[in-house]
């Protein structure tokens, strides 16, 4: 999941990209929001969020899971019955 090129997954019979570290970034750029207020609003701490984006966590569980989902940068569900 945490690589610089692209990937494509298929969702509903289409094909979507998912997004890269720098894709984000450069959306959170775009869009004047800062990471860490963004994370905040979501629920997350903002340091997993930034250890997300740097490539210091491999979201496979827990908050980088879910921050990963919501940012586009894994195909996945959030499941916060737990």
């Amino acid at each position: 999941m945490l690589e610089n090129a692209r990937e494509i997954k298929f969702q509903e019979g289409h094909m979507s990209q998912l997004k890269t570290a720098q894709d984000v970034r450069c959306d959170f750029s775009r869009k004047g929001i800062a990471i860490a207020k963004w994370a905040k609003k979501h629920g997350l701490r903002p340091s997993v969020v930034y250890d997300l984006l740097n490539q210091r966590t491999a979201a496979t569980r827990g908050m980088a899971h879910k921050a990963a989902v919501l940012l586009g940068m894994k195909d996945g569900e959030i499941d916060e019955t737990f």
